[in-house]
């Protein structure tokens, strides 16, 4: 199961959320406030290139042109 970010509309707290894949957030309330429907965030995430180091580039350098 994929691991979501979620922050409040009420208070900003933002937080995780383990959740299955197509649920929408509804039945979270906020951790610190108790605020029902938070709004989900795009997430970053990591990857490893041909060389084994973490994150991503779209440069020329790295083969997308």
């Amino acid at each position: 199961m994929p691991i979501y970010e979620y922050k409040c509309k009420k208070c900003d707290a933002q937080f995780d959320a383990l959740q299955r894949i197509g649920e929408d957030g509804s039945n979270l309330n906020c951790p610190d406030c108790g605020e029902q429907h938070p709004e989900k965030l795009l997430s970053v995430f990591a990857s490893s290139d041909n060389e084994g180091s973490l994150g991503g580039s779209c440069s020329a350098d790295s083969g997308f042109t």
